[in-house]
């Protein structure tokens, strides 16, 4: 078994999905998980809103020595989904240390906006 490295508890506070798309690329998010672990990463996600209450509990298994980019449009709890052109933030639980890197894609500019932070790690 290789021990991962990482954290387990990571915070992404300004996530938004742009509403409007140009040109041949379309505007997006996505979380990209790093598990160097031996082990799958069962982590659990929870989105934040301003004006209602949060998305809770949205399983996600990342598995042993892989990385997966999780496009925030594809997170659901019960069929509820994160909506395009709303304020929201981020949180994942992992039951095993992980690296957490957030990117978004913003193309509603001619010209094409890329943003990529590694999210913040709490110890």
């Amino acid at each position: 078994m290789h021990k991962g490295a990482g954290a387990t508890h990571w915070f992404i506070p300004d996530a938004y999905i742009p509403e409007k798309s140009s040109g041949l690329l379309t505007s997006h998010e996505s979380v990209c998980v790093l598990n160097s672990s031996s082990d799958d990463a069962k982590l659990l996600f929870t989105i934040f809103f301003e004006d209602r209450e949060p998305l809770e509990d949205i399983a996600v298994i990342v598995p042993g020595r892989r990385t997966l980019h999780i496009r925030t449009s594809s997170l659901q709890k019960d069929g509820a989904g994160i909506p395009v052109g709303v304020p929201y933030a981020i949180e994942v639980k992992s039951d095993i240390p992980i690296i957490v890197q957030y990117s978004r894609l913003d193309s509603t500019q001619a010209e094409n906006a890329l943003m990529s932070v590694v999210a913040y790690a709490v110890q």
